[in-house]
C-alpha cells in the first residue's frame, strides 16, 4: 500500500483565483502561494458552492450542497450528525487539526477534528447571529465598512490571522514527536475578504 499523504489545507476567505499569479494574474506578486502551487495541487475547474462564508465552508467540508444541510447564512449551525472530511480522515488513522475560522456555531466546535488550536473568530454561541424575525434590522456596515472606518493598525480581525498562523506553525513544528500517523492540518484565515 502506498504511503498516505499528509494534507495541509489552507483557506483564505474570499480570495479570488484571478488575484493570484499562479492563476495567471500578471500584476500580483504571490511568491509563497506560487511555490505551494508548484509543488501541491492546483484546482483549475473549481467554483465556490455558495456566496457566503459559512454555507460555502460547510459545503466544502461535507461534500453536500448548503441547501441540503440547511445552511443559508453565516449564522447557520452545521449539524453534528453530518460527517465532514475530518471525520473520514480521522477514521482512516489521520491526526486531524484545525486552526482558524470555520463559522462553527453551537456546541460542536470540532466537527471531526481531533483538536482545534484557536477559537473561531466569532463566538460559538448564537448571540452575534441575525434575528430574521425581528421587525427592524441594523446596518452592520456593508462591504465598504472598512473604508468608512478609516485606517487601522491592529484589530481582532488583523491579529486573528497572526494567531492562526502562529498556532498552526507551532503544531506543525511539534510533529516530530515520533508519531507516524499521517496528518490533516486545516489552516483557515479570515483575510483577505472583500474585495479580493
Amino acid at each position: 500500500m502506498a504511503a498516505r499523504p499528509n494534507i495541509l489545507l489552507l483557506q483564505a476567505d474570499q480570495l479570488s483565483a484571478s488575484a493570484l499569479a499562479c492563476y495567471g494574474n500578471p500584476f500580483t506578486k504571490t511568491p509563497h502561494i506560487d511555490r505551494l502551487a508548484g509543488t501541491g495541487v492546483v484546482f483549475e475547474g473549481h467554483y465556490c458552492n455558495f456566496p457566503l462564508c459559512a454555507p460555502s465552508r460547510f459545503s466544502m467540508m461535507t461534500g453536500q450542497l448548503a441547501s441540503r444541510i440547511g445552511a443559508y447564512d453565516n449564522g447557520a449551525e452545521l449539524p453534528s450528525a453530518i460527517p465532514t472530511f475530518a471525520h473520514y480522515l480521522r477514521a482512516q488513522g489521520y491526526r486531524t487539526c484545525l486552526s482558524g475560522k470555520m463559522h462553527f456555531v453551537g456546541a460542536d466546535q470540532l466537527h471531526g477534528f481531533d483538536e482545534r488550536l484557536t477559537s473561531d473568530i466569532y463566538p460559538g454561541d448564537f448571540a452575534w447571529t441575525a434575528d430574521w424575525d425581528a421587525r427592524e434590522h441594523t446596518d452592520a456596515g456593508g462591504p465598504d465598512a472598512g473604508v468608512k472606518s478609516g485606517r487601522c493598525t491592529g484589530s481582532v480581525q488583523i491579529d486573528y490571522d497572526e494567531q492562526v498562523a502562529g498556532e498552526a506553525c507551532a503544531w506543525f513544528d511539534g510533529l516530530s514527536d515520533g508519531t507516524d500517523a499521517p496528518f490533516l492540518l486545516t489552516v483557515s484565515f479570515t483575510h483577505p475578504h472583500d474585495p479580493f
